[in-house]
């Protein structure tokens, strides 16, 4: 299924505002779901991983309207290596035992924006063909 850049920039922005809001406000919810302790370490990370979401979540939004450019594909391709960098990450801690099998829906979040993105990407830069 092939995304418009502007419905993929449009949901990463919701689900980045709403991942810095549980992020921010209920990080122990969310490291639960990974079956990690919540401590002060693990509480200080996920506030300030928060602020990261709401960043996010700005760039996405100012930059839904934006056509086929430099900046575009900077924005794309930054999500692109964050996604699957995460996923990887993700992956990692579930099989050396780190967290538990709810991160793996992340990894599969991760994995599909990653890909939803690299496949917009690619998209807007292939020429176009002569009817």
């Amino acid at each position: 299924m092939q995304f418009s850049f502007r419905a993929l920039s449009s949901f990463s922005a919701i689900l980045c505002f709403l991942l810095a809001l549980v992020w921010g406000l209920m990080p122990d919810w969310l490291l639960a779901i990974w079956s990690i302790e919540y401590s002060t370490a693990t509480g200080l990370v996920a506030r300030r991983s928060a602020m990261l979401f709401a960043v996010l979540s700005v760039i996405f939004y100012g930059v839904r309207n934006e056509g086929p450019s430099v900046t575009r594909n900077a924005v794309s391709n930054g999500f692109i290596v964050g996604c699957w960098g995460l996923a990887a990450l993700g992956f990692g801690e579930w099989l050396n035992g780190h967290a538990g099998p709810g991160i793996l829906l992340g990894v599969a979040v991760e994995l599909a924006l990653g890909l939803a993105f690299f496949q917009t990407r690619s998209a807007s830069q292939a020429p176009e063909t002569a009817s």
